[in-house]
């Protein structure tokens, strides 16, 4: 056909819409975006007409079934659910821990309605938000006081902010971290106003590097948890009652990073020499910082916690309301906190450490149970079960490695990486890792109820 007689032909927008609108999948997609997407798709097709890539009529039918999966596509949230297969429990890049059901039904109920954020029930007026918290964090920890705000950078913000501005806190250079994202320890003391004042060296710090850099404009000694790198071979650090020791002589508070949120032992879940803030808090330290969202396994949060004097001094400074916790994350935070009130029911519950403490015998049996529920195609890929290990992830316990089984799969027509990103692609996203050229599905992070829809996603990436 000629080029001028197949754009004559084009169907109008409104009959492609009409085609269109009726597909299930645009459901919660409005007239306004599916008219948009026809319209691209329209603009489409007669560029393709005059580039010579179409040269046949084009139907009602075809650019249809284009605008639908347009409309599909811009219908999508950005922030969507995927199944983790990567084997990483606190996937940073994937939301890192993931929440109970009862925590998610007490966001729900509190974002569906009113509620006591700042509000007092006992005394009829203004509340505080961190009252929520405050008393769970404490009798967890062993705490005088607490307080929660949005992250684990902004709680360590603020405690040197309150108290150090203008004055030296001393830190040793091994401990001068970056945490990701290019946020590193020494910028987020220059943005609270403190100054920093290194001792030691990068892999050696000793007592008397402390007490020889203590003068008459410290305020305080920070220990920070290397908790997304680990040092070896010739290196020591100052343990924390070492700190605390000389604190004291010197008259000074000792400031605690401890990063994770470990609340159980950590040798429940195959962990060694990773801190918790109820032993940094027995051991001395005066304030101790975590985050909610990695070993504790509830929302993103910032939590702090120690002695009362300098928590109200946190409470009251003005960067305390630019970092302060919103009602859904308190929502969240707190559900998480009553659950390990009872340290079984937590272990249980709370999905982190239900994957972290799953054991070898079990994972395997979980790996030939995904196994059983992909489908049979020889021609286009195998599989098997295999030994493997999976990480923390999340810059919790570096170096550490969880001994677990996979599935492997070994395409045979195209090639892992090809075979990784279609799995990408499909409606609800498989996230897979790679290696040696086989595509590894881990069952450590992959929930029962996911199962049938991994196995509909390979069917469709193989098929």
């Amino acid at each position: 056909m000629e080029k001028q007689e197949i754009l004559r032909n084009i169907p109008r927008v409104d009959d492609v819409i009409n085609a269109a609108r009726h597909d299930d999948g645009l459901k919660n997609v409005s007239y306004a975006t599916l008219a948009e997407c026809v319209r691209n798709v329209l603009d489409s097709i007669r560029k393709d007409v005059l580039s010579g890539k179409i040269t046949a009529e084009v139907t009602v039918g075809y650019a249809a079934d284009m605008a639908v999966r347009a409309a599909r596509e811009a219908g999508r949230h950005n922030l969507r659910a995927v199944i983790n297969a990567t084997g990483v429990v606190l996937h940073t890049n994937l939301g890192r821990a993931v929440l109970p059901p009862s925590v998610a039904e007490n966001i729900k109920q509190v974002a569906m309605q009113y509620n006591t954020l700042e509000y007092s029930l006992d005394e009829g007026g203004r509340g505080s938000r961190h009252d929520h918290v405050e008393s769970l964090i404490c009798k967890l920890t062993g705490a005088e006081a607490a307080m929660a705000v949005n992250n684990n950078a902004a709680a360590v913000m603020l405690m040197l902010a309150a108290v150090g501005k203008d004055r030296e806190i001393i830190v040793s250079r091994g401990e001068l971290v970056e945490i990701g994202g290019s946020f590193r320890v020494p910028e987020i003391m220059s943005m609270s106003g403190a100054r920093l004042k290194e001792v030691g060296t990068t892999n050696k710090t000793n007592p008397g590097d402390y007490k020889n850099a203590v003068n008459e404009n410290t305020a305080a000694l920070l220990k920070v948890h290397t908790s997304n790198f680990k040092l070896v071979g010739f290196c020591d650090d100052v343990k924390i009652e070492e700190m605390v020791a000389i604190g004291k002589a010197a008259g000074l508070p000792v400031l605690y990073d401890v990063g994770s949120g470990l609340m159980v032992d950590g040798a429940l879940l195959g962990i060694q020499n990773e801190p918790s803030a109820k032993d940094a808090l027995a051991a001395g330290a005066d304030v101790v910082c975590f985050s909610g969202d990695k070993l504790l396994g509830g929302p993103q949060a910032g939590i702090l916690a120690g002695k009362k004097k300098y928590i109200d001094m946190m409470k009251k400074h003005q960067f305390a309301r630019v970092v302060r916790i919103d009602k859904l994350t308190l929502a969240a935070l707190e559900a998480t906190l009553r659950i390990y009130l009872d340290g079984d029911r937590a272990m249980k519950e709370i999905p982190t450490l239900a994957n972290l403490a799953a054991d070898k015998t079990d994972l395997r049996v979980r790996a030939k149970k995904l196994l059983a529920a992909l489908p049979s195609m020889p021609d286009k890929f195998t599989a098997a079960v295999k030994a493997s290990e999976s990480q923390v992830g999340g810059g919790s316990a570096p170096g550490e490695m969880l001994p677990s089984f996979v599935v492997q799969i070994t395409p045979v027509a195209i090639s892992a990486a090809e075979a990784e990103k279609r799995l990408r692609e499909c409606e609800t996203p498989v996230i897979a890792r790679i290696h040696q050229d086989k595509l590894l599905l881990d069952p450590r992070t992959i929930f029962d109820s996911q199962y049938k829809e991994v196995a509909k996603a390979v069917g469709k990436v193989f098929g």
